[in-house]
């Protein structure tokens, strides 16, 4: 029987959004043509939307050609400043990915994030030994439904759950037929009354919980 967790990031196993604002503020002090100033709220209140989403409300005052080439811009700049920087992982991320690794669960991340920015998450804090695979939205232009199933079925996972912090991340985790926990570490709440951890050191409990021994 094989089991996986499969995570969202951002909300739920770190925190980005102060990188991730100062680095597309750095991008922007680049060009010449745009006076914006993007802050960190600005950036939490669209973690978990797809980048073409982000790029409609980050940049709804140009047309969509303008935001798309903005939206790259920026993305190049934070993708450099993530791998070099980091962010800020949740209190008992690595000791919870350890307990579960040695439980037996294999470990995902999906996210609706462009590419590179997993692999900065992973390279930058030296976690990519806990994970057995990775999608993203920008790896297949796929909604993140989509790629949930993608992932769970690629691996053959007899059993699995979702953890995200949002909406959105519920709302996929239906769309993908999988049961959901919700991570109240993170920047929304849900809409349903499904399983929760208020810290990460609960999930291991959880999960059994939820999948069985």
């Amino acid at each position: 029987m094989k089991k996986g967790i499969l995570f969202d990031l951002d909300g739920t196993l770190w925190d980005s959004s102060e990188e991730v604002a100062f680095s597309w503020m750095k991008a922007l002090e680049q060009r010449s043509d745009v006076e914006k100033e993007i802050t960190m709220e600005d950036i939490q209140n669209v973690m978990g939307k797809t980048m073409k989403d982000i790029a409609d409300i980050l940049f709804e005052e140009y047309d969509s050609e303008k935001r798309q080439e903005l939206l790259e811009h920026c993305c190049e700049v934070e993708r450099e400043y993530i791998r070099t920087h980091g962010g800020k992982l949740f209190e008992g991320l690595e000791e919870t990915l350890k307990e579960l690794k040695e439980e037996g669960y294999h470990l995902y991340i999906v996210s609706n994030c462009q590419v590179g920015y997993i692999e900065a998450f992973l390279e930058y804090h030296k976690l990519g030994k806990y994970f057995d695979d990775f999608e993203s939205y920008g790896g297949t232009g796929r909604p993140k439904g989509e790629n949930i199933r993608l992932v769970a079925d690629r691996n053959h996972l007899d059993k699995a759950v979702y953890v995200g912090d949002i909406q959105g991340d519920y709302d996929a985790t239906m769309q993908a037929g999988l049961p959901f926990i919700h991570a109240r570490t993170g920047y929304g709440t849900v809409n349903a009354d499904v399983p929760f951890i208020q810290k990460l050191s609960e999930l291991p409990k959880t999960v059994k919980e939820l999948l069985g021994e």
